[in-house]
């Protein structure tokens, strides 16, 4: 009696898991009693299914009927596949993988790609395993298949998880942080941009109060604008504000590249032979109206994404997918030319570009190290964030290196952007604890290299929480000085346009030339140590000032504030010649001196009423030298006066 009570509980045991592993078809014969319950799943069945055949962006259109399809009968193989097919291809992928698993436990043979899904599923979890024999499964089964790209991708993914593990396995040390309700909502932002001083920051956002305030059809999402926020002094974010017209418009408008001092945007118009740049500027307190890029970056049928200025202004960096290049999407860079025109484009090559593709480019404020993502570097899955730095003695690029998790992640890691200081990085990311959508978060690269963290926590990003002993090192912060202040007029303080020149006094060369601000008078200059540096700052109307800084070799990086008052040209006014240099201990005029004395004799050419008188004060290292013997050096060196 004991055994036959076993057997019964066995095959009641077995009777049951049967009935909870079966498909459950949308039939009148499995919902006998709830009629219109039934008619109204089928008929977001359907709904879902005309966006589900469309495939690419409308698949995520599709979750919401399906979902409310699934309320209904949460056991349907096919339904369950669809759902998490749906979710690999929308920002929130890691919510695909228990409707692929129940798919495959109600119907093993549900889709022939199942395997594929499921182990793409498993590696966006970070179940590097079980997504490898997934994948394998689906390679055993596909060894013949016709569809080749496919079985490429799932070669490469299989790869990626023993890259993506390895990563993991040795975390950085960093602290994530949203940026807060100041800047995000329960909709999408994406694509940051800095300034070199992190006082203002530019991104892309799909939320209501855009200039058009309705929704894209096609993403049922509303259309992007660009928004802005500034600093303020206890190092918050002010509210976002919406940048306005001309550079929003009734369309999608997206940000791309921004100068390292915050007065020049890339602008990324999709509407525009399939995604075109262009360039606005702001004068004064407003932006100008968008301007297309030349023929030598935008393509007539392709597409040019991301972009970003050199911190000089004279190159540009952009990512297009036209043909000729080495993968899907490649990055080039373009220079002006001596008219102030782009150049033609050049390819970077195959040390940074792949045979997958490259996309979010960023040149930082040094000039030479490049941070992009890429599909086809050794990552942990999707986008990575990868870093090479250009030698300019050999004219090459590193081998790109993975920055690391968490900042890496195996779903898409994409448009990373970096502060001056090497300290702080600005990227998108979904979470769970964020506001809803896609989040902007501020990364922060924590402290000195240590021989042995007992303890490393990770903020939350795909999903796992590591704890593990592990050497540290401090990510390596730039050797670089941002120079920054406000031009004004001495007397009345208000703000002046001026024409700033910056010179390599080394290399007697001019590296930059720009202007202040009409409205603020505020500028900003991006400069590398081991150089000796020379201002000019010129306005019509007052006297030009100059001035010699030097930033030796060693110099960590700083910020130096720098206001300059001119003086109007008027009689007894005083030009202080600052960069005038001599040999040591000699009364030789040295090369430096040259930019200095150019600037003088133009400003005398210029007003033939304008009279010098030339006055040498006590000369460092000279103390011989008079005023005579300074115009004579003068005249036998350089000009006569």
């Amino acid at each position: 009696m004991k055994n036959f009570r076993f057997l019964f509980t066995i095959a009641v045991l077995f009777q049951s898991f049967v009935f909870f592993a079966q498909n459950v078809e949308f039939s009148k014969e499995n919902f006998p009693s709830d009629k219109d319950g039934l008619k109204l799943a089928k008929e977001k069945l359907e709904e879902g299914d005309e966006y589900f055949e469309m495939e690419d962006n409308f698949l995520k259109l599709a979750i919401e009927p399906y979902e409310e399809a699934q309320k209904f009968n949460p056991n349907n193989a096919e339904l369950n596949f669809k759902l998490g097919k749906c979710y690999l291809y929308s920002s929130f992928k890691q919510k695909a993988l228990p409707y692929l698993e129940k798919a495959k436990k109600l119907n093993t043979s549900i889709h022939p790609d199942i395997d594929f899904y499921l182990a793409q599923a498993y590696h966006l979890d970070m179940q590097w395993d079980k997504a490898v024999s997934y994948f394998d499964a689906f390679l055993k089964n596909h060894s013949n298949s016709s569809d080749a790209n496919l079985v490429k991708l799932a070669v490469k993914e299989k790869n990626d998880c023993a890259t993506g593990k390895d990563i993991a396995s040795k975390p950085i040390r960093v602290q994530i942080d949203n940026l807060g309700k100041e800047i995000n909502t329960e909709f999408h932002e994406y694509k940051p941009l800095i300034s070199a001083d992190e006082s203002v920051l530019f991104f892309t956002s799909r939320r209501p109060g855009s200039i058009g305030n309705e929704k894209d059809p096609f993403y049922n999402d509303y259309y992007e604008d660009i928004y802005f926020s500034q600093k303020l002094s206890f190092g918050q974010w002010s509210q976002t504000k919406n940048l306005g017209a001309p550079v929003n418009t009734a369309d999608h408008d997206a940000n791309s590249g921004l100068s390292v001092d915050g007065s020049k945007l890339i602008i990324y118009l999709g509407s525009k032979n399939n995604g075109d740049l262009f360039e606005s500027e702001l004068v004064g307190d407003k932006w100008s109206s968008p301007k297309e890029m030349n023929k030598n970056i935008n393509t007539d049928k392709f597409h040019e994404s991301s972009a970003s200025y050199s911190p000089d202004g004279k190159s540009v960096y952009f990512v297009s997918d036209k043909p000729g290049g080495i993968g899907d999407r490649d990055i080039y860079i373009s220079y002006l030319d001596d008219k102030g025109k782009w150049g033609k484009a050049e390819n970077l090559g195959n040390v940074i570009n792949t045979e997958f593709g490259e996309e979010g480019v960023f040149i930082h404020p040094d000039g030479k190290t490049l941070y992009f993502s890429s599909q086809g570097h050794k990552g942990m899955g999707g986008y990575d964030i990868f870093k090479s730095i250009y030698n300019a003695q050999t004219k090459t690029w590193s081998t790109p290196e993975n920055i690391g998790y968490p900042v890496n992640t195996t779903d898409d890691d994409v448009f990373f952007v970096v502060s001056a200081d090497g300290k702080h990085g600005y990227y998108t990311s979904v979470n769970s604890k964020g506001f809803g959508g896609r989040d902007l978060y501020m990364i922060t690269f924590l402290g000195a290299e240590k021989k042995e963290v007992k303890e490393v926590k990770t903020v939350e990003v795909a999903k796992v929480e590591k704890t593990e002993n592990v050497v540290i090192k401090e990510e390596p912060i730039a050797r670089l000085t941002i120079l920054k202040g406000i031009i004004s007029d001495e007397v009345s303080k208000k703000p002046i346009e001026a024409s700033i020149e910056i010179v390599d006094n080394n290399l007697n060369q001019t590296i930059s030339t720009f202007t202040s601000n009409s409205a603020s008078g505020k500028y900003l200059v991006s400069l590398t140590a081991g150089h000796n540096y020379g201002i000019a700052v010129k306005k019509n109307g007052y006297l030009f000032h100059s001035e010699n800084f030097d930033i030796p070799d060693t110099a960590a990086f700083q910020e130096i504030v720098k206001d300059i008052p001119l003086k109007k040209l008027e009689i007894g006014s005083k030009i202080i010649l600052k960069n005038i240099f001599f040999d040591f201990d000699k009364a030789t005029l040295r090369q430096e001196s040259t930019n200095e004395l150019e600037r003088l004799l133009k400003l005398l050419n210029e007003i033939p009423t304008l009279k010098s008188k030339f006055l040498v004060t006590r000369i460092p290292k000279v103390p011989t030298i008079t005023t005579k013997r300074f115009l004579k050096v003068v005249q036998k060196q350089w000009w006569i006066i």
